[in-house]
């Protein structure tokens, strides 16, 4: 066979041909130009180089040699405005923003903007134009690979105006991943990465092809759904919520990293793109507020609420920087399962706001945790409790109290030396100290929590795992959590007259924390006839709810339980029927 024939250069293209060059050696961008009548495409060297091509930069049919390097997902729409220019001749413009696999077989994401000249008589003549890495223009992620937030801003920016052309509307679902700062943390950023293209992976693949996967700022992605309504969406959110919320493991470590979700649609929660990108991160906010793994879909009541908590939050600070003006401590008795007498009490925080009206703390806490305020508040709270406590150990001299931490608070450096501190100041022995932590705020690094914990018991500080129960591996956290007290959240107890099950579950767990030395506190006992069971029956140590008392300030405890709950003669008592 002899060899192929070059190549010439149709009149056009051979004209154009020296300024091409420059243009194309002077930018990374990769330039393109076709001669309609001959069919021939010159592209830009770069072009040839980052992908791979055999063809070389003049090519005879450009369709065969470049569309089997477009990303399957993407192929449609890249055909679709190829005959939107060629065959129906509705446009003279390519706008179209798609992936294609480079010379290492990683799909890259490519802006391509080109525009086809006729001549006088309206005859095509000539195409051309431009395609940028996205990730140039810092439109594409460098981890997960997807568009970013300017990208998906100009997608909502179009599907607005669909909806004005055919009346069709749609969803956007922003999703975020909880806690991911702490696997961040536990690991390293690179882990984290990690974790972000996985998630990344997971999500496109549960995706319709009309549908489109972003990545935003941090830890949350946006998916953009035409014409979906609310039953579509929130069966898209539960897949995803399924699948992350479960073990997952990269590089042989393990994570656990739940999702949450807003969504709003469109034309309905706004017809402009930074309103609804505002409303749908207003949902996504409100759902991670509201406890975190969940769906929440944007509506005019929840935006108000949440634009009070950002003004909230400013308030929130103003108290804390003023000597945590506002704030309060409220108690609630813990009593011997035994003797029914007053053995301790659990510090629980209260907030009133300048208006002097009394804000719930599911309102007000995840954002003393989100802000931080949390840290110098959470110093100011054992403060409190401790003074309290040394009062109350006159009347009760081995009074317990026990005071709420949060994961951040175990992590700062300046908690433990400040809590050590304030019991000497205060003068009390470190065993009138317990500290709850609730087991949704831990996340996977048992080396480190106990670590931190080993510090305080060590100096004869308890540890108290809160709710227990209510989060997703509990029989793992009494594994590897060391700790002096369970807690055992009401959601165990409030059928147990009715439930076999749940009496025998909770005698289970009592019997299970015994074996390994922990006490055992039961939460949420509201009945007489329940203490008799989990009191009795159960076994539980201590008890915790409204049929002793409600939390109250300070002053009321005193007047309403030190009298009621006094210590009564344990005489009575079977020596072999006391607890450990």
């Amino acid at each position: 066979m002899g060899k192929a024939q070059p190549i010439v250069l149709p009149p056009m293209l051979d004209r154009i041909k020296f300024f091409f060059d420059i243009l194309a050696k002077s930018s990374e961008a990769y330039f393109f130009a076709t001669d309609i009548g001959s069919g021939l495409t010159m592209i830009s060297e770069n072009w040839v180089n980052d992908f791979g091509l055999k063809s070389g930069t003049v090519i005879r049919d450009m369709g065969e040699a470049w569309m089997s390097r477009i990303h399957p997902d993407d192929l449609p729409r890249f055909v679709a405005a190829e005959k939107a220019i060629f065959v129906e001749h509705k446009t003279d413009e390519r706008r179209i923003d798609y992936r294609a696999r480079n010379r290492f077989g990683e799909y890259v994401w490519l802006k391509c903007r080109g525009r086809l000249l006729k001549d006088g008589k309206g005859k095509p003549i000539f195409f051309g134009g431009i395609m940028t890495r996205l990730e140039h223009l810092n439109e594409a992620d460098g981890v997960t690979g997807l568009l970013s937030k300017a990208p998906f801003q100009r997608a909502i920016s179009d599907a607005l105006d669909e909806f004005r052309r055919t009346g069709v509307g749609g969803a956007i679902l922003m999703l975020g991943l909880d806690n991911f700062k702490i696997v961040n943390e536990t690991y390293s950023r690179s882990f984290g990465d990690a974790v972000l293209k996985e998630t990344a992976k997971q999500i496109s693949n549960m995706l319709q092809q009309d549908m489109m996967l972003y990545k935003l700022d941090g830890d949350e992605f946006a998916i953009l759904m035409p014409g979906a309504g609310e039953t579509q969406t929130a069966k898209l959110f539960r897949a995803i919520q399924k699948c992350m919320t479960r073990q997952q493991f990269i590089d042989g470590k393990m994570y656990f990293c739940t999702v949450s979700g807003g969504t709003v649609f469109y034309p309905q929660s706004g017809r402009e793109v930074m309103t609804l990108y505002k409303h749908a991160e207003a949902a996504l906010d409100l759902a991670k507020q509201g406890g975190k793994n969940q769906h929440v879909v944007f509506t005019r009541e929840q935006y108000n609420r949440w634009m009070r908590g950002l003004a909230m939050r400013d308030t929130i600070k103003t108290s804390v920087e003023n000597r945590c003006e506002g704030f309060s401590l409220f108690y609630q008795p813990q009593v011997d399962s035994r003797t029914r007498g007053l053995v301790g009490a659990e510090a629980l925080l209260r907030w009133k706001n300048p208006k002097g009206r009394m804000v719930a703390p599911m309102e007000f806490v995840p954002i003393l945790e989100d802000t931080k305020m949390i840290l110098p508040l959470g110093k100011w709270i054992v403060e409190e409790a401790l003074n309290t406590c040394r009062k109350w150990r006159e009347t009760f001299p081995d009074f317990v109290m026990s005071v709420n931490v949060s994961y951040i608070q175990i992590k700062d450096v300046t908690f433990f030396p400040f809590v050590v501190d304030a019991i000497k100041r205060v003068g009390l022995p470190p065993s009138a100290l317990m500290l709850e932590l609730t087991e949704s705020t831990i996340v996977s690094d048992w080396t480190f929590l106990n670590q931190q914990f080993d510090e305080f018991r060590r100096i004869g500080i308890g540890i108290a795992m809160d709710d227990f129960g209510t989060g997703y591996s509990s029989l793992a956290y009494l594994k590897n959590l060391s700790c002096d007290v369970v807690k055992i959240d009401r959601e165990f107890v409030k059928n147990i007259l009715h439930s076999e099950f749940d009496c025998e579950l909770v005698s289970y767990i009592v019997k299970l924390c015994h074996s390994m030395n922990m006490r055992v506190c039961i939460e949420g006992v509201e009945e007489t006839d329940v203490f008799d069971i989990v009191a009795n029956k159960c076994g539980a140590d201590h008890i915790q709810g409204y049929l002793f008392g409600r939390p109250v300030s300070s002053s009321d405890f005193e007047e309403q339980y030190f009298e009621a709950l006094a210590p009564k003669d344990n005489g009575d008592v079977n020596a072999e029927n006391q607890k450990g």
